[in-house]
């Protein structure tokens, strides 16, 4: 329920105050002043929601009382009276005092009532959002915290559970007991890796842009030699061209969140009947806009799911493999970057993902 409104009323003359006051007083909390000194004063001690004030005054202008109270307090909605037709004063009270709208003298109550009503629910939605903007600005901040425990808190002694389980299987000679070392081995490996993707969601999708010259062929050694570790590779016959001409400009972090996913459901959903594992990755790149095209004959995507793809948590198989999440970042990632991406498969043969960056650089210009 909101409370009650509070309105100021500045006009120098008394007896427009006494109307003002008596006529209205049963439906809003009504202060008045005599000038805008005295209601600059009120407007300190108290919570104004709208204040009216008359333009010609002497010593202080309505515009010139409005300009000041911006100052002390911008919160409260500025209604405007004039008796006059001067020009030059509107486009002040507009540009100087914020106004929110003006009523010629002499006011009708019902008009003036009623424009006190939308002024108060203008300063009562205003206030709303500010507080939502503020809880939101906490959670972002709880969130980074998060973020940062998850990175911390829970990859550490995930590390240490493997790295433990991988000694534990050098000390024994019981194939049994080996097996079960393996499981826990395969569970922390799928833990961690959800782990990271979750954090490289985050940090590519909820954090803005930080725009940089992308050299793509730098990138992609330096994600090969990662891919190498973390992938059996020497299973797959993989090719990977990068034609790059001048500079682009996007956000590092986002374009590896592209490429990582993409290429780790290329590796993930391979075809195990199939002797030759292939994947393509090719990258065409100018100043103006960069593709980005891979290439499978993996397991590929039934007709029926495609369109679902890009959902969160959505799976393309009921095997056992992947979190969901992988086509849904990237998605969200090409999306923020201003770009397209586009996905062909046929069930049992193949999968192609294409992907159309702008530069972030050519499209703020």
């Amino acid at each position: 329920m909101k409370s009650k409104i509070n309105v100021l009323y500045i006009d120098d003359e008394d007896n427009n105050l006494k109307s003002f006051r008596a006529t209205l007083r049963r439906d809003f909390n009504v202060y008045t002043a005599i000038d805008g000194e005295e209601g600059l004063v009120i407007a300190k001690t108290e919570e104004i929601h709208v204040v009216i004030a008359d333009q010609r005054m002497p010593g202080m202008t309505g515009t010139e009382f409005f300009e000041r109270l911006i100052k002390i307090d911008p919160n409260p909605i500025r209604i405007l009276l004039t008796g006059y037709s001067d020009i030059s004063s509107v486009i002040d009270a507009i540009n100087k005092g914020e106004v929110y709208r003006f009523i010629d003298k002499p006011w009708n109550i019902e008009q003036i009532k009623n424009s006190i009503k939308n002024a108060a629910d203008l300063f009562f939605m205003r206030r709303e959002l500010q507080e939502k903007s503020e809880k939101l600005e906490k959670l972002h901040s709880e969130m980074n915290q998060f973020v940062y425990s998850l990175s911390h808190e829970l990859r550490g002694p995930l590390m240490s559970i493997a790295g433990v389980a991988k000694l534990a299987k050098m000390e024994i000679d019981n194939p049994k007991i080996s097996e079960y070392f393996d499981m826990i081995e395969s569970s922390t490996d799928k833990l961690d890796d959800y782990i990271f993707k979750m954090l490289d969601f985050y940090r590519s999708t909820k954090i803005d842009h930080k725009v940089v010259s992308i050299d793509f062929k730098a990138i992609m050694e330096q994600q090969m030699v990662a891919y190498s570790s973390k992938f059996p590779l020497e299973k797959f016959q993989v090719k990977v061209d990068v034609q790059q001409e001048g500079e682009f400009f996007s956000d590092d972090s986002k374009i590896r969140v592209i490429l990582n996913n993409l290429f780790s459901n290329a590796v993930q959903f391979y075809a195990p009947d199939k002797a030759d594992r292939i994947i393509q990755l090719h990258i065409v790149s100018n100043p103006d806009k960069t593709t980005i095209s891979i290439e499978d004959n993996g397991i590929g995507i039934d007709e029926k799911y495609i369109k679902d793809v890009f959902n969160l948590f959505t799976r393309a198989t009921q095997n056992n493999v992947g979190t969901g999440l992988g086509l849904y970042m990237v998605k969200e990632a090409v999306t923020q970057l201003g770009g397209d991406i586009q996905i062909d498969s046929k069930l049992n043969e193949w999968t192609k993902v294409l992907v159309t960056l702008p530069s972030i650089d050519q499209r703020n210009s």
